[in-house]
């Protein structure tokens, strides 16, 4: 199982990098529809089944046939101030060296090595005999119910700012007809 872990974030890490040296931007979608393929590939590892389909069905389905007609609509070479491949490639090393240096000072600052209490008889499925349904609760209930109550708010921003870059990407595509 560790295994298999290393290979879909090698994967991950890989398709990522990918994404952000390609001069095509096509090209860029693709490793970028990989990379959200790997990480719902890691949720399942992981047990969560529901974010796994989100991942597949909102990212790598919805999100990336945005992200394809946005690009297909606005010619990026003629836009001003477009940054090459060579800037790219520099801003993405320093960013990444950032990202690996913040989440190292998170890591150490919070102490990430902790030991998790278990319940009662060890985990739900441990013992040999028949696991009582009713006392495990689903990761879609609990993803629903957090969802729906406590980021309701986030929920709905993150559906605007879609609504948003889908209305710009309409006026940038009729502005150029």
């Amino acid at each position: 199982m560790p295994f298999i872990f290393y290979i879909l974030a090698l994967v991950v890490v890989v398709s990522a990098l990918m994404v952000v040296t390609r001069p095509n931007a096509v090209h860029s979608v693709m490793w970028l529809i990989l990379t959200f393929f790997a990480v719902a590939a890691l949720f399942i590892l992981q047990g969560a089944e529901y974010l796994a389909a989100v991942q597949v069905l909102v990212y790598a389905g919805g999100i990336m046939v945005l992200f394809l007609f946005v690009i297909m609509l606005v010619k990026l070479e003629q836009v001003e101030g477009f940054v090459r491949s060579r800037m790219r490639l520099s801003a993405a090393v320093v960013l990444a060296g950032l990202l690996l240096v913040s989440v190292g000072v998170a890591f150490r600052l919070a102490g990430v090595v902790q030991a998790v209490p278990l319940p009662d008889g060890g985990l739900p499925g441990s013992q040999a005999g028949p696991v009582d349904l009713s006392l495990v609760s689903g990761n879609l209930e609990v993803v629903g119910t957090k969802l729906l109550t406590i980021y309701l708010l986030p929920f709905e921003l993150v559906s605007v700012i879609l609504l948003v870059a889908v209305v710009g990407a309409i006026v940038l595509a009729r502005r150029e007809a």
